[in-house]
């Protein structure tokens, strides 16, 4: 009997810890490797690996022995080429999904593989010297020989002259993509208080490291009135509407090889780049734990660090803000940051998720690197940092972050608190009424009852 019960025992210890292991697993692979659900058309989810294969190597093999190789820098130019089409390709077949399934799982693959490439680059570039990367840098653009950055150009002059005419003249380009880009970010984050949060403690970081970066500085009505309110506050709330309106919707999928008209499938095909789904993003509850609030905390902090390091980066290498390189750097990033903030928030709230998604590990590395680059090539610029300046911008980030993820986390207890009170206050008058009228109802049966007695 002992040993019967001892078996039965140990047999549901283990069921249990491989039934949590499962589960554990599983919210790991939906972040990391989300299946595709319904799917209509297969040719376009199937691997093709043989295919994908054959078209490679015909593809290299052709332009290896076709081209031109008496020049050199045509040379490394085509074999740096080739390289990077044979990575994405093995991207395209074994690296993971994320958490994303459209427009289509390979698309995302696709952008893993680049980050993957752009961080072994990053690290490449760290184990050179400055000339070296600028000779790179010349050898790819050779339009950034004559390019200078103007130490000389003076920010912020005149705050006091403050006119309409002045005013408009700060709504260019760069006010259109404030705009913009707080709009893609509010659609990442979905929280008002981790935005606003990281809206004015960009503005502090911009007065910390003005003596390093003199674009930083900037009036008070430039930098706190069209910034944060105008732009950044219009981005903020155009980007969390769409998400309350994306909330509200409901996601039915119609198969493309049912539909019969052809505008309707031309307008399916396009929906296809639209969400599959939209969830709900709740970054603190009332139960939030210490590791929740930290998590949040360091997002703040990171994000203030990515985009330190483009103004750095554009700065130490002196590319101009329209570049291609510093373009198509923010258009990767911004695709990476897309699924890094759905794994590391799911990471930070799901307690039973145990690891980080790895898109997220390859864009936390990234930005890692980029500031190590900052650092090492920009000894120049930091030996002229005001180091009180640097230590009250931290003091300032710490206590900022801290103080607004405490704010949001008082906030959502007492949403939740008041929530829960209209609910019990519904029941309560629903439960009055129903018992009041079931109170008629008796004293009527029984009125009716000696009528006819």
């Amino acid at each position: 009997m002992m040993v019967m019960a001892t078996t039965t025992l140990s047999s549901e210890i283990s069921s249990s810890s491989s039934t949590s292991a499962r589960e554990i697993h599983h919210n790991f692979y939906a972040i990391n490797e989300r299946p595709v659900d319904d799917i209509s058309l297969e040719f376009f989810y199937k691997p093709h690996t043989i295919t994908l294969l054959v078209v490679s190597i015909i593809t290299i093999f052709y332009s290896a022995f076709t081209r031109d190789e008496s020049s050199l820098e045509n040379n490394i130019w085509s074999g740096i080429l080739c390289l990077v089409l044979f990575f994405l390709v093995i991207s395209l077949l074994t690296f993971p999904n994320g958490p994303f399934t459209r427009p289509h799982p390979a698309f995302w693959r696709l952008v893993f593989g680049i980050s993957v490439l752009y961080l072994l680059s990053l690290i490449f570039i760290l184990f050179q010297n400055y000339e070296t990367v600028k000779s790179i840098m010349y050898w790819f653009y050779p339009d950034l020989k004559h390019f200078h950055i103007d130490s000389e150009k003076q920010y912020a002059v005149n705050c006091s002259d403050l006119t309409l005419e002045r005013f408009w003249e700060h709504m260019d380009v760069f006010a259109l993509a404030h705009f913009l880009g707080w709009v893609l970010k509010a659609l990442l984050l979905r929280h008002y208080g981790i935005c606003w949060t990281i809206s004015v403690t960009w503005e502090i970081t911009e007065v910390a490291f003005a003596h390093l970066l003199p674009n930083f500085a900037e009036c008070w009505w430039d930098s706190w009135i069209l910034d944060v309110l105008i732009c950044n506050g219009l981005g903020i709330f155009c980007g969390m509407f769409i998400c309350r309106l994306l909330e509200m919707r409901t996601y039915k999928w119609e198969s493309i090889k049912d539909i019969q008209s052809a505008s309707k499938k031309i307008r399916r095909a396009i929906l296809q780049f639209t969400p599959e789904s939209w969830t709900p993003i709740h970054w603190f509850d009332p139960n939030c734990t210490y590791m929740r609030f930290l998590s949040v905390t360091q997002l703040v902090i990171f994000w203030q660090l990515t985009e330190l390091n483009t103004f750095f980066l554009k700065h130490i290498f002196e590319t101009p803000p329209a570049h291609p390189l510093n373009v198509g750097r923010i258009g990767l990033i911004t695709l990476i940051v897309a699924p890094s903030v759905r794994q590391y928030y799911t990471y930070s709230t799901d307690t039973r998720c145990k690891r980080v998604g790895t898109q997220c590990w390859v864009f936390v590395a990234i930005v890692i690197t980029e500031t190590l680059i900052s650092i090492k090539f920009g000894l120049s610029i930091f030996a002229q940092a005001q180091l009180w300046n640097i230590f009250i911008w931290l003091l300032i980030q710490f206590v900022m972050s801290i103080s607004c993820v405490s704010i949001c986390v008082v906030w959502a207890k007492y949403r939740w608190n008041h929530v829960n009170n209209i609910v019990e206050e519904y029941f309560i008058r629903s439960k009055d009424n129903f018992l009041q009228k079931f109170d008629q109802k008796i004293i009527y049966d029984n009125n009716e009852k000696k009528k006819y007695s």
